[in-house]
């Protein structure tokens, strides 16, 4: 008795000195309703996911503002902005960078979409697209496509950013026959 007593008082403790002690939960897949979020916009206003029901969303994730990689991606979705709006879709664009360096990343590279500031990384968590990169925490380029209703129909989590938004173009051509 003495040694369960021993054995119940160490877990108490144990749960007592980890009280924030919180487990990863999976990126939401194919099938699911996908998360909702309030995020601030390069505008500096609120854009909820929920505010695009009856729209088909590309929901993308890209590591930082002004790099390489993440301009050629924004450049190759801008360039086919006129065909993602003739299929009634939306590009939502999200990273740790500031509404501020949002703003300044579309200026420069005249982009027409919304870019979505997650400096607190809760949605990139949410959303299983978080990395470390050189001690800093960045969004991982990770694309969701979500249908009208809200669920998610496709997930991208090894994207190229030289093809990416042609590539998403042809899957939204087969998802929405």
């Amino acid at each position: 008795m003495v040694k369960l007593l021993s054995l119940i008082a160490l877990c108490v403790a144990f749960c007592a000195l980890t009280p924030s002690l919180t487990f990863a939960s999976p990126a939401p897949s194919v099938g699911s309703i996908a998360p909702d979020f309030t995020l601030t916009s390069q505008e500096g206003t609120p854009v909820s996911l929920k505010d695009y029901r009856g729209k088909w969303v590309v929901l993308y994730f890209y590591p930082k503002d002004f790099t390489s990689g993440c301009t050629i991606e924004a450049h190759n979705f801008q360039r086919d902005l006129a065909q993602y709006q003739q299929k009634n879709v939306v590009i939502l664009g999200v990273s740790v960078d500031t509404a501020d360096s949002h703003k300044q990343f579309c200026t420069k590279e005249g982009l027409n979409f919304k870019l979505l500031a997650d400096t607190d990384h809760k949605v990139s968590s949410t959303y299983d697209s978080l990395m470390t990169y050189k001690d800093m925490t960045l969004a991982a380029r990770h694309t969701f496509i979500i249908n009208p209703e809200g669920k998610i129909v496709k997930v991208y989590t090894d994207v190229n950013p030289n093809q990416h938004s042609t590539e998403v173009l042809a899957a939204l051509a087969e998802l929405q026959k």
